[in-house]
């Protein structure tokens, strides 16, 4: 008898601790999707209207204690350094990644291009995106896709992963640049804040030159898997970060429209058609490659219909008539005139190596290009002066010039110390 109470007993007790078990687990499920909703979920508050952005979807600017202000710095360089890095750590390796993978011109010009294709579309979401659903989400998905397909590729190698690795690497690049201004911005007072905003540009400058110096050592570890696990690595952190230091609430609207999705889809296409064929042009034989052709009768219709649509709107999603205007075409040409004179930067390994240049040589021209990169962002942040932004820009021109005169004089293995 006193047996069978026993038993009664402990079936009771089991059977009565079974709801308790599944509705712990549906408490853990639910609190594991409470965090992933806080994470994505944007803060609300009220801001003196001084303190509030102009502009919807730009976060606020109030007053923050020294603690912050550092706090945000380091995230803004951590940010930065992930999206330079995120396309250099390829661009400044693709021989190795080619003799190291086993891959072909062709295959490995890929990896670039398609970076590239994601990028030139993604930024053509980036402001309205911003302003509707808030930046911070965005970069978080992408920052968290990114890991784990950097991860996936680290140990299950494959072009088909690195590809798609690289095209999710341009999404991350589109949103991150604009994270590391804003908090880069949040680190300064209002009066130095334009020098926050050079400093966020500069940090992300400084990643070409970053990766000429980290690629040997990590190339010597593990070989190309080293790349991928440090764009893995970095991703995480940023995740973090980004999760952990919030930048302040920024004005929400509603700015999406139906006629979006057909701009984008026209536009992005012709615009990723267009960077493939100037990507691969140059190993496909440019006009006798079929699919290059092909290319350009579809990407120059779309763009063109893109094009009219957008000027007829009131709320377009890239607004062209202001593009148009003659003081930002200035711009844009001089911009593009810059990106030109700097193209060296990314060359300047490769033809110290062809001229016989030793490792350490190498290296030495890697710390300069580093070094001359901080020193010039830093340079400029003190100096920045919002009345006489040309005279700076004209001084580095001719000082790229001086050099670039210079290294027209180096033709053999006896002159490799004047491109330090």
């Amino acid at each position: 008898m006193l047996n069978t109470q026993s038993t009664d007993w402990r079936v009771a007790l089991y059977t009565s601790s079974m709801p308790i078990h599944r509705d712990s687990h549906q408490r853990e499920q639910h609190r594991s999707m409470t965090t992933i909703r806080d994470l994505l979920d944007e803060e609300v508050a009220e801001f003196p209207v001084y303190e509030r952005s102009p502009v919807p979807g730009s976060p606020a600017t109030p007053t923050h204690g020294s603690a912050t202000r550092l706090a945000y710095a380091l995230v803004a360089v951590l940010v930065g350094t992930t999206a330079g890095l995120n396309g250099a750590l390829v661009s400044v390796n693709t021989l190795h990644l080619q003799q190291i993978m086993n891959l072909s011109a062709h295959q490995v010009a890929w990896l670039s291009t398609c970076y590239v294709m994601t990028a030139v579309s993604a930024n053509l979401l980036l402001i309205k995106v911003r302003q509707q659903y808030g930046l911070r989400r965005f970069a978080l998905v992408f920052l968290g896709l990114h890991a784990i397909l950097a991860l996936m590729l680290a140990f299950v190698p494959g072009l088909g992963t690195a590809l798609l690795v690289r095209a999710v690497s341009g999404f991350v690049a589109v949103a991150l640049i604009p994270l590391c201004l804003f908090n880069m911005m949040q680190a300064f007072p209002a009066r130095w804040r334009l020098r926050g905003l050079v400093l966020g540009i500069g940090v992300t400058q400084c990643a070409v030159p970053l990766a000429h110096v980290l690629s040997p050592s990590l190339l010597a570890s593990q070989g190309w898997r080293s790349l991928f696990l440090l764009e893995a690595g970095l991703a995480l952190l940023s995740l973090a970060a980004v999760g952990m230091l919030r930048l302040p609430p920024a004005e929400r609207v509603r700015v999406f429209q139906p006629l979006d999705l057909l701009t984008f889809v026209l536009m992005g296409s012709g615009l990723a058609l267009i960077a493939a064929v100037l990507g691969l042009g140059r190993w496909e034989g440019w006009f006798q490659a079929p699919w290059i052709v092909a290319s350009l009768f579809i990407a120059i219709p779309t763009l063109v219909a893109a094009g009219a649509i957008e000027t007829s709107r009131r709320t377009p999603l890239l607004n062209l008539r202001w593009l148009g205007r003659g003081d930002v075409a200035r711009f844009a040409v001089a911009v593009f005139m810059a990106r030109i004179v700097l193209a060296e930067q990314g060359i300047a390994i490769g033809v110290v190596s062809e001229l016989g240049g030793t490792s350490q040589q190498l290296a030495v021209l890697s710390m300069a290009m580093l070094g001359g990169a901080v020193g010039g962002v830093v340079i400029s942040a003190l100096t920045v002066n919002a009345e006489k932004l040309a005279r700076p820009m004209m001084l580095a021109v001719g000082i790229i010039g001086l050099a670039a005169l210079v290294d027209s004089m180096s033709d053999g293995a006896h002159h490799l110390n004047a491109f330090t």
